[in-house]
């Protein structure tokens, strides 16, 4: 293990396309966002293990004796290819002493962070006493993969300490990434993340946090593509809480009752969600501002179908309009229903037009970030070339 602190951050992420209609078979294009989960990791000399979520109010710190009992007491093998058992997680909650009814993020975190480190000190060897603090940039309970960018960076973290993977960042050099193959191991170790946090997940977040830029979903399988332009965004967080079981629901609803309707619906989305991609890997090659009045209306139009489909809010309406009185396009992103929206800004789009678009939102009462899409997977940084806001809260 290196002797001085890692540090890692991993992207969170948004649907551009495809939101519910994925659901039944069609495609979705997910998007790295350039809101990141940071992770610091530091070796420590006296056999304790400590964690820190102070994003989400978690300090969580064991004895290394202990934790090699728990290893050698958990049922089961513990692979990146087998989804943790009921009984592993059970044997972890009584270890943690998380009880019943316990806040779910600091619980699910406590377990995910657990099994991670057990598992991977299990097939690699030991990993070290270390001092780990994870902070984020994003809003957890969003949709925006909040929980996959924080497996994501543990996996990463924790196959660098224990060397199952390099340490790739060279000296004077600000951030580094590993090799495919790498990569392809963090995602793995991440998506076991996941599975303590969600259950069955369907991969996409920790992919897009693996991987980073665009990637395309359809019935399970995960292509990422290839080349991606950077687009700027406005993204909002409307902060009214939905369902997205309901939801989900709801539109399967729709389509067995009127399914002459609503599969020429789905089939819609499923071709917008296409010839964004199309556009995207031209843009990569021809990064022209013709481009961006294509994406605008793919925006209008997926947002009209998603209406449509059930899934759209009152709130989700307000954010469409506001934004249009100042000349921008927006949708809405991920499970609908309020959550969250991103807003498309040209690269000539005027400061004073951003800035009064951001006011106008915060007015209603919303959250929001001017960021970018397509941003860079997991990465390992150089801490003397980060910015201080960031130092301060990994400390």
């Amino acid at each position: 293990m290196p002797p001085e602190a890692l540090v890692v951050s991993a992207p969170g992420k948004a649907i551009l396309h495809g939101e519910h209609a994925v659901v039944h078979g069609k495609v979705a294009v997910a998007v790295a966002l350039d809101l990141r989960t940071f992770l610091r990791l530091r070796p420590r000399r006296d056999a304790r293990v400590l964690v820190a979520l102070p994003s989400i109010g978690v300090r969580l710190g064991w004895e290394a004796a202990p934790l090699r009992d728990l290893r050698a007491a958990l049922p089961g093998d513990l692979e990146e290819s087998k989804p943790p058992s009921l009984e592993q997680l059970d044997k972890l909650r009584e270890f943690a002493g998380i009880a019943h009814g316990a806040p779910a993020a600091e619980s699910l975190a406590t377990l995910a962070f657990l099994y991670l480190y057990l598992a991977i000190s299990a097939k690699y060897g030991e990993v070290p006493s270390m001092d780990i603090v994870v902070w984020s940039e994003l809003p957890t309970g969003a949709g925006l993969g909040s929980s996959a960018a924080y497996s994501v960076c543990l996996a990463a973290a924790l196959l660098t300490a224990c060397g199952a993977i390099g340490c790739p960042l060279e000296e004077g050099k600000p951030t580094a990434r590993w090799t495919e193959k790498e990569l392809d191991l963090i995602n793995r170790w991440a998506f076991q993340g996941e599975r303590v946090i969600h259950g069955n997940p369907s991969g996409v977040d920790n992919a897009v946090g693996t991987w980073g830029g665009a990637l395309q979903y359809q019935s399970g399988k995960i292509t990422p593509l290839k080349r991606v332009p950077t687009l700027r965004i406005l993204l909002t967080n409307t902060k009214v809480p939905r369902s997205t079981k309901i939801l989900v629901a709801g539109v399967k609803d729709k389509l067995l009752k009127f399914p002459a309707i609503m599969n020429p619906v789905l089939d819609s989305i499923d071709a917008i969600s296409h010839e964004c991609e199309c556009v995207l890997e031209t843009m990569a090659v021809n990064p022209s501002l013709e481009h961006y009045p294509v994406l605008e209306e793919l925006f209008d139009i997926n947002q009209h179908h998603l209406n449509v489909i059930g899934v759209g809010h009152s709130s989700l309406d307000q954010l469409c309009q506001v934004t249009a009185l100042h000349g921008l396009h927006s949708k809405l992103t991920g499970a609908g229903g309020g959550g969250c929206g991103i807003t498309l800004l040209r690269p000539d789009t005027p400061s004073p037009v951003v800035e009064a678009a951001k006011r106008d939102l915060i007015t209603c009462g919303f959250e929001c970030w001017e960021t970018s899409i397509g941003a860079p997977g997991v990465c390992l940084h150089s801490p003397p070339s980060m910015k201080a806001e960031i130092l301060q809260a990994l400390r």
